[in-house]
Formats: structure tokens, C-alpha cells, sequence
């Protein structure tokens, strides 16, 4: 009986540390260094801020290919996956809102990708207690990829501009293009999940008028 424990936390520790999700973990322990970089004087912190935020976009497909591949895909990964991505780009856009690269109206247009994040998540997390999963679309997936190269354009900054004069334009006109995706996925991952929650209302409707 005793050994049962020992082979239930060796198969988790197993798990716990299969590559795909070794690789998730470095996604989110790139999150404060991406920060740190918007501390480093001159040009240089913002090309490090650049290949970061490359380096772990790269991750999450990678993670996910691997895992599929070899077979390791976990509820760990599909927990934590969706939770870097999130940390990621917010700290991302927040920094860029301080440094006022995203800046005026733009800033609607990250506070939009923020909330829909917020409340998706609220949205996934009450729908896991209901045992329910909303696929992600292939919309929503295109929606990442512009979010994320939104984001590359705009962590180069002005000295973005060495390499191709209208980075900065190019990064705000796919941050609009990402909200308005993010708009449209949102509402539609809120209405297939609202769908399960008004229909797990009306089985405890049901059910509390047969215990009556």
C-alpha cells in the first residue's frame, strides 16, 4: 500500500517536467527579465526586450507541437500554456503603455486585448468547475500570431526605426487589427461558454425542483 503514493508522485513529477512543459515554465520566467530590460539604458535593453519576447512567442508554438508530437500534452501544460501567454503579452503592453509607445487612443486598443484576457480567463476557470472546454478557433489562433508581432514591432521602439522606418506604425495598425480580432473571438468564446453555464443553471433549476 505504501508504495502506491510513491508511484503517484513519481508518474507527477514525470509529468511536471516533460519538455513541453519545461518549456512553458521558461515562458514565464522570461516575464520579470522582459521587464528588467525597460531598466537598461540605451538601445541595447530594447533589442534584448525584442529577442525575449521572440524567444518565448517561438516557445508557445514549439510547446505545443512537441507535446502533440511526443505524445506529453497534460492538463499541467494546458493549464499553464494559456496563463504565460497571458503574462507575457500584459506585461508587454503595460510597458509599453508606461514608456508611451502605445499612447492616446491606442491605448484603447490594448486595454481591449487586456480585458477580453481578464475575462476569458474568468470564463475558462468557472467552465473547468463545469468539466467543459471551448476549442479555440483558428481565428483566435490568427488573432495570437498578429498580437504577437504587434507587440515585436512596438518592444523595438524607436530604434526600430534603423531597420525599417514605419516600425512603430506598423506595430499600432496590428495592435488595432489584434483588438478588433479580440473583440470578435471574445464575444464568440463568451457565447459558447455562456451557452453551458445558462444550461448548467437550468439542471440545478431542475434539480432543486425535484428535491422539492
Amino acid at each position: 500500500m505504501s508504495s502506491e503514493p510513491r508511484v503517484s508522485s513519481a508518474a507527477a513529477t514525470s509529468v511536471a517536467w516533460t519538455l513541453p512543459n519545461i518549456l512553458t515554465y521558461a515562458r514565464i520566467a522570461l516575464v520579470p527579465v522582459l521587464v528588467l530590460t525597460f531598466f537598461i539604458e540605451g538601445n541595447i535593453g530594447r533589442w534584448i526586450a525584442v529577442g525575449i519576447f521572440v524567444a518565448a512567442s517561438i516557445t508557445d508554438y514549439v510547446d505545443g507541437y512537441i507535446a502533440r508530437a511526443l505524445k506529453q500534452q497534460s492538463s499541467l501544460g494546458t493549464m499553464l500554456d494559456p496563463i504565460a501567454d497571458k503574462l507575457l503579452v500584459a506585461a508587454a503592453l503595460l510597458l509599453l503603455a508606461a514608456d508611451e509607445t502605445i499612447a492616446g487612443i491606442s491605448l484603447f486598443a490594448a486595454v481591449i486585448i487586456l480585458s477580453r484576457e481578464i475575462l476569458v480567463s474568468g470564463l475558462r476557470e468557472y467552465l473547468a468547475s463545469l468539466q467543459v472546454s471551448v476549442p479555440v478557433t483558428q481565428l483566435a489562433k490568427w488573432k495570437t500570431a498578429i498580437q504577437m508581432l504587434a507587440v515585436t514591432f512596438l518592444l523595438c521602439g524607436p530604434e526600430g526605426r534603423e531597420l525599417y522606418p514605419f516600425t512603430s506604425e506598423l506595430g499600432i495598425t496590428l495592435l488595432w487589427v489584434a483588438a478588433l480580432l479580440t473583440l470578435y473571438t471574445g464575444y464568440d468564446y463568451f457565447r459558447a461558454g455562456m451557452h453551458h453555464v445558462i444550461a448548467a443553471d437550468d439542471r440545478n433549476a431542475s434539480r432543486d425542483g425535484d428535491d422539492a
